[in-house]
């Protein structure tokens, strides 16, 4: 019975964690609609409010570390469940700009921590044949409160400083995971030795043969600094290639900037109206949910290895068909930064035909002079609130079409649709619908194969390869990684389409596929059904 309700209250602290950090970095789509208007926001400063969250993810990278190993991975999640729960309170009751700033640097933080010690703290909880499901389970959180974010942003769009609504909310299922885990025991590697936790019962989950393992070979915890991560012992260096090979081939196989173009896709094949985007995106979003818990159910059977490795052959295949359809059928329709300048004033949205002549840049002329506006570009910068995720990006958040709705509903009222060129209809895309549907098809293959595969695996892989002295700090410095990566792949992409142009840059996403499934092949070994002292002897031999 105690088993059964550790095991409950785990899987809980995992699903509730990731739901926080999926809801976070979803609801700024919706909530910047509104803070525009009642803040009079300038392009630049939404990119300050869009972007202070990865300020705080990328102190949290670097202090959290240190904070999971030196004072345990339970205390790090309750430590992060009080900032997050501070940091929405600032949001909800905010008067200025600077103060919204604070509270965003504060959740991007308590998110981030969380992100690690739950993926380690349930790693270390469950048995090996549990630990793909449950900490895959983060994941599926992190899908389910994108969703969450998109139908409050839906909810709240018209009412009154809706946006107070929609960051308040994050304090009910944070203070859920803050009070399940405080009826889990100490993380395991924090008391005195492994030995001694399984004969006082303080690992109710390990099953029978885990239990027997240390007594053949008690397992003592050892001391690592950081700079171990890059010598030779215990093949440190070879863990700390694989954690870091895994996070940035997660940001360069493009996930963030595929799922940017979702409106394009989505309104090239037919879906015009702004019911039908939003039930689009929606769909999207569902589509991650049933990939993430087909991954769940396979983590622990199929392996981790074999589906990274086919979440990359699809991955490419399916960028690759993008690539290919684009250059006949180019995608249209871009959204730009027009900075609010009263109170009744709103976003535009800028509807621009992409015409063959201009195919080998199909960022159209708008978005590029809005770019110029803005410094370092609102068009890009913007996309950071569908990125982070990935965030564990880890998750891309995808597109927000329905924060759009808002803004579309209420033209009539508050601004008008600007359109641009010929009528809709000559647009080029409507000639193509046989490869306009194909393209769509190729999305949601891609977004089905990142759920799959580097979504919930790179973290997985992550939280068990490590030695448990430094897994803390070791993931800590890979999700630095990942981050800067995020923002780097999503502030450059604009520039490089308008270098190489659409197709190419994404032909050079599908080899970046092909390049990761020959690193994994290489590189990361399988880890299903073997204790993290199993792996942890494995990687320690000489390879």
């Amino acid at each position: 019975g105690r088993a059964l309700l550790v095991l409950l209250l785990s899987a809980t602290v995992s699903l509730l964690g990731g739901l926080i950090f999926g809801y976070e970095l979803g609801i700024i789509s919706g909530a910047l609609l509104q803070l525009q208007t009642d803040f009079q926001l300038s392009c630049f400063k939404q990119e300050v409010l869009v972007s202070s969250i990865l300020v705080g993810a990328l102190l949290a990278s670097l202090a959290g570390g240190i904070l999971i190993d030196r004072h345990g991975r339970r205390r790090a999640i309750l430590v992060s469940n009080v900032v997050l729960l501070v940091g929405s309170l600032i949001l909800t009751l905010a008067r200025a700009f600077t103060v919204l700033v604070l509270g965003r640097v504060a959740v991007g933080f308590a998110i981030s921590v969380s992100s690690m010690a739950c993926c380690i703290y349930v790693s270390e909880m469950v048995a090996a044949h549990q630990r793909g499901l449950l900490v895959s389970l983060y994941e599926a959180g992190i899908t389910v409160g994108i969703l969450l974010s998109y139908a409050l942003n839906y909810v709240f769009a018209d009412v009154d400083e809706g946006w107070r609504y929609m960051f308040g909310l994050a304090i009910a299922p944070t203070a859920m995971q803050f009070l399940s885990i405080l009826f889990l025991p100490v993380n395991p590697v924090k008391l005195s030795s492994w030995d001694s936790d399984c004969q006082k019962g303080l690992i109710p989950l390990q099953d029978t043969e885990d239990r027997a393992a240390p007594k053949r070979e008690p397992y003592h915890k050892k001391h690592y600094s950081f700079l171990d991560l890059f010598r030779t012992r215990d093949n440190m260096r070879r863990r700390t290639l694989v954690g870091l090979g895994l996070v940035l081939f997660q940001q360069f196989t493009g996930q963030p900037n595929v799922l940017g173009y979702a409106s394009k896709i989505f309104h090239s094949v037919g879906f015009q109206s702004n019911s039908s985007a939003i039930l689009a995106s929606v769909g999207l979003g569902a589509i991650k949910v049933v990939a993430t818990l087909v991954a769940m159910a396979l983590a622990d059977r199929a392996g981790r290895r074999v589906l990274l490795m086919a979440g990359c052959v699809v991955m490419a295949i399916s960028v690759t068909t993008i690539a290919l359809t684009s250059r006949t059928a180019p995608l249209a329709m871009a959204r730009d930064c027009k900075a609010a300048t009263g109170p009744n004033a709103s976003l535009s949205l800028t509807l621009t035909p992409v015409f063959p002549q201009s195919a080998v840049s199909p960022v159209p002329p708008a978005s590029r002079a809005g770019k110029s506006q803005a410094g370092p570009g609102f068009a890009a910068t913007s996309s950071l609130a569908k990125v982070f995720a990935s965030t564990q990006s880890k998750e891309a958040v995808p597109n927000s079409s329905l924060a759009l709705k808002r803004d579309w509903v209420g033209q009539s009222k508050k601004g008008t649709l600007e359109s641009t060129g010929p009528p809709l209809r000559a647009a080029p895309w409507a000639q193509h619908t046989v490869l306009n549907w194909i393209t769509l098809l190729s999305m949601m293959a891609f977004v089905s194969a990142f759920s799959i595969g580097f979504g919930p695996m790179t973290w997985l892989v992550l939280s068990e390869i490590y030695p448990a002295g430094i897994r803390g700090r070791a993931f800590a410095f890979c999700n630095s990684f990942n981050w800067a990566a995020n923002l780097l792949i999503s502030l450059s992409f604009l520039d490089l389409v308008d270098a190489i142009g659409f197709s190419w840059m994404f032909l050079l996403y599908g080899l970046m596929g092909v390049m990761a499934l020959i690193f994994i092949y290489l590189f990361v070994p399988e880890t299903k059904g073997q204790s993290l002292e199993e792996i942890d002897q494995q990687f320690s031999r000489k390879r």
